[in-house]
């Protein structure tokens, strides 16, 4: 026999990956995209609502064939019209594509945006991660100066400490401009070459295809030989320096726990400059940055054979969560076909994963208010009636719980102790007749007869 709330085996469930959000859980939601919605606007950001779907190009056009999008990700389908889309993975893409399609380039600049919503990427569910997940997305284009980076990394965590997640740090690195990358993708291939027999599959072809990404790799058995990598940071222009320097100067000037992590980089191929992760930690004291691993290389991993992608999820699943992360990316706007490089820098929240924090504390949506009235109604010329009496105290802003499909006295007055709603309406057939309701409190019992026509403004005044 099924447990008691489990599905039948023959009942459809949702897809892998993916679930409802119900009641309270999403209230947790639309409360957290309330309260980072206020503080973009605050902000000076204005709203965006993107496509679910888009063209597939948007996001091929944009990334190289070995990033995680296009290689495995992304849930594609052909319109009979012959049209491929996909499910949004991302919102960086959409929303350049959306400054670019309105001519935004013409308004004052930059143009700051805000967004919410799902986004869609088939990859393995685990801690935190979903195949439709919520994101919140920031987005500042048509900068290049160091303070929209560090606008961008101040709201992000302005957000995340206004529902209660206190103890975070930012990750930040900087990957710097086309000056700066060519000459670091050479020594990191180089040097990754000098070990290829001793990484992971994935690592194998990355250095092939895209080497930045090799530090991205979190597979354990990868993690030494990231550790004695070459930093970007130590390969910037001048240009790429200055503008991190300025960066860093802004962050210290904002009091934010932040270390430089020399191995932090995006897994998309128009990231440029600075790029940064927020993850929470036991305590607000900034953690060290990454060790630096001082056996041999070659000592600290053992010979295990073909290494798998499944080693990298694994040693994912254990990792601390990221809940935030960004950067710059000037060089998206010309892969969607701009003439010209348009500047710019973003941030998005895995709502999810902040959700999951002990530390959140859940923001209650405006339209949710705890019902101050509970509605009693007695007999069905009362029950008839019953709709109206609601909608007068829905059109008064008063909210109102009620149990209209019981039918005794006793029940619903009990129902309305369970929920320690402080007072109660109760309302007959003698009042339906009357036009009138009987107002009591819970706690004393006590109560008044309220003609309906009276009755919001009746509410409204006691306490």
């Amino acid at each position: 026999m099924a447990k008691k709330g489990a599905a039948r085996k023959d009942v459809p469930t949702a897809p892998k990956g993916m679930r409802d959000i119900v009641g309270n859980e999403h209230h947790k939601y639309q409360g957290f995209f309330e309260k980072a919605s206020e503080v973009a606007l605050y902000y000076g950001f204005q709203p965006i609502e993107l496509p679910m779907l888009e063209r597939e190009d948007v996001f091929l056009s944009t990334n190289s064939e070995d990033t995680d999008l296009v290689g495995k990700e992304m849930y594609t389908l052909k319109t009979k019209g012959g049209d491929k889309l996909a499910l949004r993975p991302e919102g960086t893409a959409p929303a350049m594509r959306a400054y670019l399609e309105h001519g935004m380039q013409s308004q004052p600049q930059p143009i700051k945006l805000y967004y919410y919503g799902s986004f869609f990427r088939h990859d393995n569910p685990q801690r935190g991660r979903y195949r439709e997940f919520r994101q919140f997305g920031i987005e500042m284009i048509g900068s290049p100066k160091s303070v929209s980076d560090a606008m961008v990394i101040y709201l992000t965590a302005m957000i995340l400490s206004d529902v209660g997640l206190k103890n975070i740090v930012i990750d930040v690195n900087s990957i710097g401009d086309k000056d700066s990358r060519v000459p670091y993708l050479r020594e990191l291939t180089q040097y990754y070459r000098k070990h290829i027999n001793h990484l992971c599959a994935n690592c194998r072809e990355r250095i092939k295809t895209n080497p930045l990404r090799l530090l991205d790799c979190k597979n354990p058995e990868c993690q030494p030989y990231k550790e004695k990598a070459p930093q970007s940071i130590a390969h910037l222009s001048l240009a790429s320096k200055a503008h991190f320097k300025e960066v860093l100067e802004y962050l210290d000037a904002l009091k934010l726990n932040y270390r430089i992590n020399p191995y932090l980089v995006r897994g998309l191929d128009y990231y440029t400059h600075t790029v940064f992760e927020i993850v929470e930690v036991p305590d607000a004291k900034i953690p060290d940055a990454p060790a630096e691993n001082t056996t041999q290389l070659e000592e600290t991993v053992e010979e295990k054979g073909k290494r798998t992608a499944k080693d990298e999820r694994e040693a994912a699943a254990n990792a601390p969560l990221a809940l935030a992360g960004g950067g710059r990316y000037d060089y998206l706007a010309k892969r969607l076909g701009s003439k010209k490089d348009v500047p710019a820098v973003g941030a998005s929240i895995g709502v999810d994963r902040v959700l999951m924090s002990q530390n959140y504390k859940a923001v209650t949506p405006r339209i949710v208010k705890k019902p101050k009235i509970y509605f009693i109604q007695l007999g069905f010329e009362a029950k008839l009636k019953s709709l109206e009496i609601i909608e007068v105290l829905r059109s008064a802003r008063i909210p109102v719980a009620h149990s209209l499909n019981r039918d005794s006295l006793s029940g619903q007055l009990g129902t309305a102790e369970k929920l320690e709603i402080p007072y109660a309406i109760i309302f007959g057939q003698k009042e339906a007749l009357d036009g009138t309701v009987i107002v009591r409190n819970m706690l004393t019992r006590s109560q008044d007869t309220v003609k309906v026509a009276k009755l919001a403004d009746y509410i409204k005044n006691i306490k």
